[in-house]
């Protein structure tokens, strides 16, 4: 067999076993779900991914304009964040976003989350790990992950009539 027969069977072979075992591929639509409340303060999600083998929990993020997102840490993974509306900061930072920023957080990094006051933010946030909001005194108060969100996402969809995405968990 020469070598191109052999690199085409080898191919077709890889596509037909990949194919067999692959997962579905996905077609979120975000703009079907409604804003799900985050917080009382003004915070809002749409989920777009759960992933309960890695943590890792995928959401558009909507914060009201001048409105903050209380101080908080991200533990386990990294957040990663792509803003599509309006601006914001971090107040402990001297960076801040707009529409087409894409930011980086390590994990273990503690900040506070503010919108300017002249529109709306959403941003796109892939996060692993957990969410642990901390007061004044650097105590946690509350903790979100994959699981927490998830399982607001279910009341949520319980209490509002609506069905569940299944196609969000994968």
């Amino acid at each position: 067999m020469n070598q191109e027969k052999l690199g085409r069977t080898i191919s077709e072979e890889m596509n037909k076993f990949t194919e067999k075992y692959m997962l579905p591929d996905r077609a979120i639509h975000s703009e079907d779900m409604p804003w799900m409340p985050f917080d009382d303060a003004g915070s809002w999600f749409k989920p777009v991914r759960f992933d309960f083998t890695t943590g890792m929990w995928i959401n558009l993020f909507k914060v009201d304009k001048g409105a903050a997102l209380s101080r908080h840490r991200h533990t386990g993974g990294f957040v990663i964040g792509y803003t599509v509306q309006g601006k914001w900061k971090y107040l402990e930072k001297d960076w801040s976003a707009k529409p087409g920023t894409l930011i980086f957080e390590p994990p273990g990094d503690v900040h506070t989350l503010y919108v300017d006051p002249a529109e709306d933010m959403i941003t796109l946030f892939m996060l692993d790990g957990c969410l642990q909001f901390v007061d004044e005194n650097n105590e946690i108060y509350r903790e979100d992950d994959v699981f927490t969100l998830y399982r607001r996402y279910l009341y949520y969809c319980e209490e509002y009539g609506i069905e569940p995405d299944k196609n969000l968990c994968f």
